[in-house]
């Protein structure tokens, strides 16, 4: 499968790490192709909180302020675009239909070609213009995954905990839980 994975300056790089890995240590042949954007504050809440990424080879790394992409366009093909994690102001430039970085561009591109757009956002409180902005890409067809990680699992690590809202990523994505119970050794 080929995806578009955008991280922007919302705090929960954690959840980009995870995904990245997931989709690097899958068992599909051959491997995802995946194309990153970060966008210029992802850079800075990556190197506060993590440090650095871990990359795989299948990753292919894209300027935010490049519209020299594939993926801009809708003539090219590509499955899913995750933006994780989504900061509300992202959303509202997604919202507003307002493409002047790759990431607002290629998301412009998923909602209009009816490709599936999934917007992970960490931050709360929501004031009512965060409501309102979640609705307007709701009805435009996008997904909404709040960053809200699950205790049903009786997670015992962090990593657990943050994998929770990952896995819900990965479903939608429709990669198969029975992937994801074989990455965690299950």
């Amino acid at each position: 499968m080929r995806f578009v994975i955008a991280a922007t300056g919302a705090s929960g790089a954690i959840y980009l790490q995870r995904l990245l890995d997931y989709l690097s240590a899958s068992n599909d042949s051959p491997p995802h192709e995946v194309h990153l954007v970060l966008s210029s504050f992802a850079r800075q809440v990556i190197h506060q909180e993590i440090g650095q990424l871990r990359l795989s080879g299948n990753v292919i790394e894209h300027s935010d302020k490049s519209m020299n992409a594939p993926f801009a366009s809708g003539s090219a093909q590509f499955d899913a675009m995750v933006i994780v994690p989504c900061s509300m102001g992202t959303l509202g430039r997604i919202a507003a239909g307002t493409s002047s970085s790759l990431i607002s561009r290629t998301a412009d591109v998923f909602l209009k070609e009816r490709r599936k757009l999934i917007l992970v956002a960490r931050e709360t409180p929501w004031n009512v213009i965060h409501a309102r902005n979640v609705t307007t890409v709701l009805e435009a067809g996008a997904i909404f995954l709040p960053a809200m990680p699950s205790f049903y699992s009786n997670p015992k690590s962090f990593e657990e905990l943050v994998d929770t809202v990952v896995w819900r990523i990965l479903d939608q994505l429709g990669l198969s839980s029975v992937d994801t119970w074989r990455w965690q050794g299950g």
